[in-house]
């Protein structure tokens, strides 16, 4: 199965010039969906995660299921203010400012392998800040896996481990 035929390009979206990749249409198809996520557990296992962090918000669509399907645990990495109890967090540069990032203060142990799952990789800032906030509380990080990359931005490169994409546009 072709699943980018199950992807639809949204024209100028959020803002002119964009081609925004809407998720939305492979998730509400059984099949496809069920093909993705096969597809991004054998992508993700080989790394041996003891738990996935979905990245807000269209990360956790794919991080959750998937820890279900790989049998580990599944956090959330969100922006400031949205997680209850002590959280701790990191600052990161955007292209366009800045932007934080925070995980609840007891969500990874030190030595706990974290693959890190997002919709998309893009410039790879958010992935690369994700993986240095679990760093920073003790985490092992053996890859990322999104299901889209979009290679033309060259985030890959930002990224100091593998990255699993399910699927790949070059412009």
């Amino acid at each position: 199965m072709d699943l980018k035929d199950h992807i639809r390009g949204i024209p100028d979206f959020p803002k002119p010039g964009i081609l925004f990749y809407d998720i939305s249409t492979l998730l509400r198809d059984a099949d496809a969906w069920q093909v993705a996520m096969g597809r991004m557990a054998r992508a993700v296992r080989p790394h041996q995660p003891d738990i996935l962090a979905g990245i807000e918000s269209r990360g956790f669509l794919i991080a959750a299921p998937l820890a279900l399907k790989l049998g580990c645990g599944f956090m959330m990495i969100r922006k400031p203010g949205k997680l209850p109890g002590p959280t701790v967090g990191l600052n990161y540069s955007l292209e366009y400012g800045e932007d934080r990032l925070e995980i609840q203060a007891d969500a990874v142990h030190a030595g706990q392998r974290v693959v890190v799952v997002d919709d998309l990789l893009a410039t790879g800032g958010t992935l690369a800040a994700s993986i240095a906030l679990l760093r920073q509380q003790g985490a092992v990080v053996p890859a990322a896996a999104a299901l889209i990359e979009l290679t033309f931005l060259n985030g890959r490169a930002r990224l100091d481990v593998p990255c699993e994409a399910l699927m790949a546009y070059d412009s």
